[in-house]
Parts: C-alpha cells; structure tokens; sequence
C-alpha cells in the first residue's frame, strides 16, 4: 500500500486526557471565545440581580421620599452594606447590560450578514471588548463621582 502524505510528516499529539491543572493555564483562548464565556457570564449577572435591578426601580420612581432613599442607598449605604459596595454592585450591572447588549448586536451582525471569518470574528470581539470596558469606564467614573 502507498502511504499518504501527511503520514511521511511528524505525527500530531495525540491528548487523550486534559488535566485540569496543567494544561487549562497555558490554554489561549481567542478574544471571540472571551465575549463568548463573558457573553454567558453578564446574562447570569444580569438575572442574578434581577431583584436588585426591580428594587431599584421601584424606589426609585415611587415617591420623592423614597428617591431620597434610593439616592441615600448610594452614598451612606443600606444597613451593614456601605454605598462603595452599592456601587460596585451597581457597576457589575452596569458591565454586564453593555457587554451584553455590544455582544449580542454583534452576534446578531454576524447572523445577519453571514460574517463568520476568523479575521472578522478576532476584530469584531476585540471592538466588543474594548467598547463594553471603555463605555463602563466612563459611566464607573459618573458613578464614583469623578465628573
């Protein structure tokens, strides 16, 4: 029998087995598959805080006293729980509407236009990227007071 030509080269490693420790620290996953898990991640923080998200709602829309509480809540805090955490609280919320809302327009683009290039795929996640972390950027520096 003749012998293909890919055997004539090196044989590829074989991985029957992936540990854990050693070999999922020196993975590199593509900027896609960050958006991807990240994609994942900001949905179950978003449904996560869905109580806080309609607490916040609800005071903040019912009466003028408790949009004074709603804003209190903020800078003195609610309890035990100082306003910094408020805020950080907040800001997750924040991180993960926009990452949200970037990735799925980006992946209604790319449904939509049949974009599943690799090269289309790396500049697009890597545009999601750094729009959700430079509009959450902006809007943690409204938050915390800085303007």
């Amino acid at each position: 029998m003749t012998e293909s030509p890919s055997s004539s080269g090196n044989k590829r490693p074989e991985f029957r087995n992936i540990n854990a420790f050693t070999d999922l620290p020196t993975y590199r996953l593509p900027p896609a598959g960050w958006v991807s898990i990240l994609h994942r991640v900001s949905g179950a923080i978003m449904f996560i805080l869905l109580p806080f998200i309609i607490w916040m709602f609800d005071t903040s829309i019912s009466s003028e006293i408790s949009f004074a509480r709603f804003s209190s809540a903020f800078t003195m805090g609610i309890g035990f729980i100082p306003g910094w955490f408020m805020k950080l609280v907040a800001l997750a919320l924040i991180w993960a509407y926009l990452h949200h809302f970037i990735a799925g327009l980006r992946h209604l683009y790319m449904d939509i236009n049949h974009a599943v290039s690799k090269e289309f795929g790396k500049s697009s996640a890597l545009v999601t990227l750094g729009l959700g972390s430079l509009l959450t950027l902006v809007l943690a520096l409204k938050l915390f007071g800085a303007y």
